[in-house]
């Protein structure tokens, strides 16, 4: 048997090393570069606006590159359903801001993303859905990371800015119940994904916290309600809930805007679990002085979990779901 030294040894690894970094592609978390679409008058669609309303900054990311099968989303869609929600949270007193839609080439690696790893905990009957969070929040896969990193702009205010981001697939990986003490993962094709930060409590990058992904308008109900539906997890900071329905991952139901049917009510109080309060208490909005300046809400004190403190008692402190085989 040969033994080599063991500075060869090194030379070699380091050499493995060099060539596997090469193969890697060579724009993978390089930025896009973006330009303004000039056929949308940014000012016209903000032509509503008034000072001293809350406001939410929004920016528009349209790739220009997407692969010619993909139908579900196109830029007039998303206008429209921009459109939706304006008028769906005029009500409220809130208003949405369009600061720009860009369009630009982005790397076709990241047209479709698994949004978070695979949980390792699931949920059971100890805490409730919000609790169970805090403690072991979703974490973004490092090539949804690159992907974010790759789209999203520095800005002064990025950490502030919702951004709608159009992706052709976009998978969530969650946990539930199968029977007795077995979990069965599942996987959802999502139509908009929000990354709120109930779920992803300080595991994403405060940068592009605001990233929602944007993948199907195509049906009617989802053109009307997919970007008011995903701005509402990431601005009332709550999951698919409504009045006495307590929060899951999928709820189909009418009444709420929260819940998955075709309601757009944003209820106030105790009663309708403080949505339109905990809207009004989001870091997102600000209100504009008579100068231009803004002033912004406080921010998150503790990355945003539900029961952050600035919501002070806009909470609900429900129970558990019952739903584990007592005989385990």
């Amino acid at each position: 048997m040969k033994f080599f030294p063991l500075t060869l040894i090194l030379v070699v690894i380091s050499c493995v090393d060099s060539t596997t970094s090469e193969q890697k592609s060579p724009i993978a978390n390089s930025q896009t570069v973006w330009t303004a679409v000039d056929t949308i008058d940014i000012s016209q669609v903000n032509g509503n606006l008034e000072s001293g309303k809350w406001t939410m900054d929004v920016g528009i990311y349209f790739p220009s590159n997407l692969d010619p099968k993909f139908d579900k989303v196109t830029l007039p869609s998303v206008m429209e359903s921009f459109r939706a929600a304006k008028e769906i949270y005029a009500p409220t007193g809130v208003q949405l801001n369009l600061l720009w839609v860009k369009t630009g080439k982005v790397n076709p690696e990241y047209f479709s993303i698994q949004a978070n790893e695979v949980p390792g905990i699931p949920q059971t009957e100890y805490v409730n859905m919000y609790e169970h969070a805090k403690r072991h929040p979703a974490r973004l896969t490092e090539h949804a990371k690159e992907a974010f990193e790759s789209i999203v702009e520095p800005a002064p205010d990025d950490h502030r800015t919702i951004y709608l981001v159009v992706l052709q697939d976009v998978f969530y990986p969650f946990l539930e119940v199968s029977e007795g003490r077995n979990w069965t993962m599942r996987t959802v094709r999502t139509g908009g994904l929000s990354f709120p930060s109930y779920s992803y409590l300080n595991t994403i990058e405060k940068r592009y916290r605001g990233v929602i992904t944007l993948t199907n308008l195509k049906r009617e109900d989802r053109l009307r309600g997919t970007i008011v539906h995903e701005l509402g997890h990431k601005v009332m900071n709550v999951s698919h809930e409504y009045k006495s329905t307590n929060p899951g991952y999928e709820i189909f139901a009418d009444g709420g805007l929260m819940l998955y049917g075709d309601g757009e009510d944003i209820p106030s109080g105790e009663e309708g679990r403080w949505h339109l309060e905990r809207l009004h208490l989001s870091p997102y909005l600000y209100k504009e002085n008579a100068d231009g300046s803004k002033i912004w809400n406080p921010d998150y004190e503790e990355g945003g979990h539900y029961y952050d403190p600035i919501y002070g008692e806009k909470v609900i402190y429900f129970d558990a779901v019952p739903e584990i085989d007592e005989d385990w």
